[in-house]
């Protein structure tokens, strides 16, 4: 494959050009070539290795464990011990966030519910942003 130039791979990858600079910027992806006028040039595996990075921050994870799994998928050898376990802190997370939000949409589901639906002095949603003593969940 010859070399693709950064807006041919943002167009193949659905990768902004101003991220694909910024994950070479962090070490998530190899310093490109360069053109004898200075453009960007990538080969197969750079495009390989944003796909990769693109599906993984799809799927949520961190800059730092999408660091963290490339340099494990650059050792295919090794058990998959220490990536299962990068997956298994995302996956805490995750359930955490969705625990976060399933009470966020429990409370204000209850103040609209509870509203009176009638003048903003009487307002249940204006009356419970207020108050927080009125919600029925602190951590939020």
């Amino acid at each position: 494959m010859r070399a693709v130039s950064i807006g041919a791979v943002a167009k193949a990858t659905g990768v902004k050009v101003p991220t694909i600079r910024y994950y070479e910027d962090v070490g998530l992806l190899p310093v490109a070539d360069r053109t004898d006028s200075n453009r960007r040039t990538y080969d197969a595996a750079t495009i390989s290795r944003l796909r990769f990075i693109r599906h993984a921050r799809d799927l949520g994870f961190a800059v730092e464990a999408i660091r963290q799994l490339l340099d494990l998928s650059d050792q295919p050898d090794r058990s998959c011990q220490e990536v299962d376990s990068i997956a298994r802190l995302h996956l805490a997370d995750i359930d955490e966030k969705i625990a976060r939000l399933t009470a966020l949409r429990a409370e204000v589901k209850r103040m609209v519910d509870d509203g009176e639906h009638g003048r903003v002095a009487e307002c249940r949603v204006i009356e419970v942003l207020g108050d927080h003593t009125a919600c029925l969940h602190e951590a939020h």
